[in-house]
């Protein structure tokens, strides 16, 4: 287990355990590192110690497989996991979860807003780190033929640079947005 993973519920640590396993297998990037990076980035934006923010990053990606609609499952596991805890509002943290999908929060949202800012983070990374993110996100989608993954990839990113803000708070939009900026465009003009 990598040590810097964050769990709010040290009574529940079998749930964990279960979580750490369904994030552990064969994944390109959505894998126990991109966990470990969400939940710091919940720390540097201050919603580090949000239980329902850090279990909805627990359970943001538990679901991600080929069969699509990885959000909406992994909601409905985050809603019945964590149903029976009564310190845990488990449709909040499924409600979280499913704004993974979009990242696109109702401004005002602060729960919302951290988790997708947290979630998208990997955008500003730097250099080495963006293109081994952008590695493994090919690796997950190896079975889709190289054009056809180049296309989408392609949509992908310029629906990003269209937004007028790649992150919804202040601290990210300050720090993350241009170095984000500048990695997706580096990648659609790639080589």
């Amino acid at each position: 287990m990598t040590p810097d993973l964050r769990w709010p519920l040290p009574d529940h640590l079998d749930l964990r355990e279960r979580l750490v396993t369904a994030w552990s297998s064969d994944r390109g990037y959505h894998d126990l590192q991109h966990l470990e990076e969400v939940l710091a980035r919940l720390t540097e934006l201050g919603a580090g110690d949000d239980v329902e923010v850090v279990l909805a990053a627990w359970f943001h990606d538990a679901v991600y497989d080929d069969a699509g609609n990885n959000e909406e499952r992994s909601a409905l596991l985050a809603t019945e996991e964590l149903s029976g805890i009564r310190s845990v509002d488990a449709d909040e943290v499924a409600r979280l979860v499913r704004l993974t999908e979009r990242h696109r929060p109702e401004p005002g949202d602060r729960a919302g807003e951290v988790l997708c800012d947290a979630d998208l983070a990997i955008l500003a990374a730097p250099a080495d780190r963006y293109a081994t993110y952008v590695a493994g996100v090919r690796r997950e989608y190896a079975a889709v033929p190289d054009d056809d993954f180049r296309r989408g990839r392609a949509a992908i990113l310029r629906d990003l640079l269209d937004k007028p803000t790649l992150f919804h708070t202040a601290y990210a939009r300050e720090h993350w947005e241009p170095t984000a900026r500048a990695n997706l465009a580096a990648e659609l003009t790639g080589p």
